[in-house]
């Protein structure tokens, strides 16, 4: 079992980085979290990992914190819950928020992740409420940042606006700290897109 791993950061390709390490590279898909986090290129990378191995195929899935890796484990093994749906259900909320609408039974906060329709969130429901490891339950929720909120907000904005979801991630990543609040985010993106493809034309 491949546990964690700590690479040089080679290219990112939708929702999958390459890692270069000790001259061997390891594609890694990741979450929206880990893309929206990522350094620049040949900086170094450490991510909590999953290996998935299948009759067609081995994939290794990357985690940004050892409760987000936990969580993964505990979903992939609900029936129905395959690792694209696990790594979606942990790209759209934080582990905070996924611990709040388990204790509360909320199904509305599932529905809204792609995949997941109203009996089915009913059921990870039930299925997950004696099984959140101890990583994904803090003692006190923490309150998501206003920052953090505006980032998703402005993701699902570009989403909506035909955009592919990791896509969106990195653009908004792209413009940190150079807008503040939803709408002006999207716009910075609007505008850096805009002025890349003056360029290229």
């Amino acid at each position: 079992m491949i546990g964690r791993i700590e690479g040089q950061l080679v290219e990112i390709t939708d929702n999958v980085v390459l890692l270069a390490v000790g001259g061997v590279g390891y594609e890694v898909e990741v979450t929206h979290g880990v893309l929206a986090g990522l350094p620049g290129r040949d900086k170094a990378v450490r991510l909590y990992t999953h290996f998935v191995v299948r009759e067609d195929a081995q994939q290794l899935y990357g985690f940004g914190s050892r409760g987000e890796r936990d969580l993964f484990r505990v979903l992939i093994r609900i029936s129905g819950v395959g690792p694209k749906l696990a790594l979606a259900l942990i790209s759209s909320m934080t582990l905070a928020e996924l611990a709040s609408a388990v204790r509360h039974d909320d199904v509305d906060v599932l529905v809204r992740v792609p995949g997941v329709g109203r009996k089915k969130a009913e059921r990870l429901l039930v299925e997950l409420r004696d099984k959140l490891p101890e990583t994904v339950v803090p003692e006190t929720a923490p309150a998501r940042p206003a920052e953090g909120m505006a980032v998703q907000e402005a993701e699902r904005a570009l989403v909506a606006l035909g955009y592919r979801a990791p896509e969106a991630a990195r653009l908004v990543a792209s413009v940190k700290g150079e807008a503040e609040g939803t709408e002006a985010i999207v716009r910075a993106v609007l505008k850096r897109v805009a002025g890349q493809t003056e360029t290229a034309s």
